[in-house]
């Protein structure tokens, strides 16, 4: 499964699995996505969700081989939006457990979660406008509320990364750690928040 779902006593864990492609985002991500959101709100039981990811990147953004194919429509979802998550309203919290880049889509998916917790190596980014692209999943808006407005425009026109510490000094991230501790660091928040 591109996405997999877990319990663990009140926590839900939300993992993205298709690092072949960098977690990019195609059709039957974005329907397990939505699929995993309902899960963990329809059960009474989870009090919170940990979003993560398998492999080198987060999520490297919407499958480009699948736009090209002419499949783009699929990677947005009727209740979710894009990846089935980016509009999805819910009533629990949602923590990012990111390790490696999260660009483009990726970013936009860490900012449509409620708390971040990184790696001292992530990169965020909404490199779109590189590719005379835009950031339509809710970047544009989002960008700015965590950032700041003119740091985030910077970023919108420019395209450059946003390394994780300096995310965290604008507030946009709750936490930067060493990789290895990201999952655990997560799972920490997670346990003080159902406590």
């Amino acid at each position: 499964m591109p996405v997999e779902y877990k319990k663990q006593g009140n926590v839900a864990i939300i993992t993205m699995n298709r690092p072949e492609a960098r977690n990019a985002i195609n059709a039957e991500m974005a329907s397990t996505m939505e699929a995993a959101i309902d899960q963990m709100e329809s059960d009474p039981e989870v009090w919170v969700g940990i979003l993560t990811a398998v492999g080198k990147a987060f999520c490297a953004g919407a499958d480009l081989k699948e736009i090209s194919a002419g499949n783009g429509a699929g990677l947005s979802t009727k209740k979710g939006g894009f990846a089935g998550i980016a509009r999805r309203e819910r009533t629990k919290p949602l923590i990012a457990a990111i390790t490696g880049s999260a660009l483009a889509g990726g970013t936009e998916i860490a900012l449509s979660c409620d708390m971040i917790i990184c790696a001292d190596n992530t990169n965020f980014g909404l490199p779109e406008v590189k590719r005379s692209l835009v950031a339509g999943a809710g970047g544009l808006f989002r960008l700015p509320r965590a950032v700041g407005r003119a740091v985030a425009l910077e970023a919108i026109l420019t395209g450059d990364p946003l390394p994780s510490q300096r995310a965290y000094e604008l507030g946009m991230v709750n936490k930067v750690v060493p990789e290895s501790e990201v999952m655990g660091e997560a799972e920490a928040l997670a346990a003080r928040i159902t406590a």
